[in-house]
């Protein structure tokens, strides 16, 4: 096949990671008759043309690096490829082999394609906008030091919904539903879902429950009384201090980001092997 015909891929990947870049090199190795290796970058070290031009973006890592390369291909329309060399790899659905395995019915467009959502999220203060940022996972506010409680107002589309006194509130897509949304008691959507989750931590109530809402809804939270601590963090990565008064603002992102799928595995069969969902007590055999 002629170079011109063969698809250009771009590789994310850590290089300060010896197994991260030992697993790139293997990975170049088999593609180098197969593909063009257009670039290989470090997380945001990207140049968003080079990248529009590209077929996939294989990303090396764990979650924290699928959701990190996602934010910077929101708008190229490139499908992601995770491998996962990380410890969980819920979103790194391809171990290195699988993915040299099954390499040819990738390039071909034979394996599953997911679209998933992202989220917007805007702070304001006295009516101007001091920060913006966007989300895989979610947007969560966290209390911070000196880790008392803090009093949140929720409004969803201009409608008062619910005061939270609590160590914070997560908005979550679906995609960030098996992350800290899961921890703190919040349901699991399927990825395919146009909805988001408001799940609060730990509220000073015994029926505040998480919320399901549709992915046009507009999700206002203002600081009553928080901390010198309390921020607003996008999937753990991105943080921005909160103050009292401020408004975080949190909708639905024009862009999306896409996922290629492993074949092999369902979303069920991820559930259960990477979370353990629903998986059977230990039962003493009877003899």
């Amino acid at each position: 096949m002629p170079k011109s015909d063969l698809p250009r891929l771009v590789v994310f990947g850590n290089s300060k990671r010896q197994h991260v870049v030992e697993a790139i090199d293997k990975f170049k190795a088999f593609a180098k008759d197969k593909a063009v290796i257009a670039a290989s970058y470090c997380r945001q070290d990207c140049d968003p043309q080079i990248v529009k031009d590209c077929d996939f973006a294989v990303v090396f890592g764990g979650d924290g690096a699928i959701i990190s390369a996602a934010r910077y291909l929101r708008h190229t329309n490139v499908p992601m490829i995770g491998v996962n060399l990380g410890k969980l790899g819920y979103l790194a659905e391809f171990s290195v082999a699988e993915l040299m395995e099954q390499f040819d019915d990738i390039i071909s467009a034979k394996t599953p394609v997911e679209k998933r959502m992202l989220l917007l999220a805007r702070i304001f203060s006295d009516g101007k906008e001091v920060f913006v940022s966007t989300a895989v996972n979610d947007v969560f506010i966290t209390a911070g030091k000196p880790f008392r409680a803090i009093d949140l107002k929720i409004s969803v589309d201009s409608e008062k919904v619910a005061g939270c006194v609590s160590d914070g509130l997560i908005v979550s897509t679906p995609t960030g539903s098996t992350a800290y949304n899961l921890s703190c008691g919040g349901p699991i959507l399927s990825g395919q879902l146009q909805a988001f989750v408001v799940t609060p931590i730990s509220p000073h109530s015994l029926s505040f429950r998480p919320i399901v809402i549709k992915d046009t809804s507009v999700v206002e939270v203002r600081g009553i009384r928080v901390n010198e601590g309390t921020a607003v963090s996008m999937d753990g990565q991105v943080t921005c201090n909160l103050l009292e008064g401020q408004i975080v603002r949190i909708e639905r992102h024009k862009g999306n980001f896409l996922i290629v799928n492993n074949p092999k595995r369902t979303q069920w069969q991820t559930l259960a092997e990477k979370l353990r969902w629903a998986v059977p007590p230990k039962y003493k055999k009877v003899e």
